[in-house]
């Protein structure tokens, strides 16, 4: 599992359902929803 920052919480979770995707500019990301309070969370992984 990835851990990501969530914005409402102000803390670092594991990305709960993390789905890698790409982004337009060919970076890897990761997206998924935060355990506590079920808000997105995003996390940029880095080139392909």
């Amino acid at each position: 599992m990835t851990e990501g920052r969530c914005m409402k919480c102000k803390m670092s979770v594991q990305i709960k359902d993390g789905k890698e995707t790409v982004m337009k500019n060919g970076m890897k990301a990761m997206k998924g929803v935060c355990p506590k309070c079920g808000t997105k969370v995003f996390r940029i992984l880095g080139k392909a």
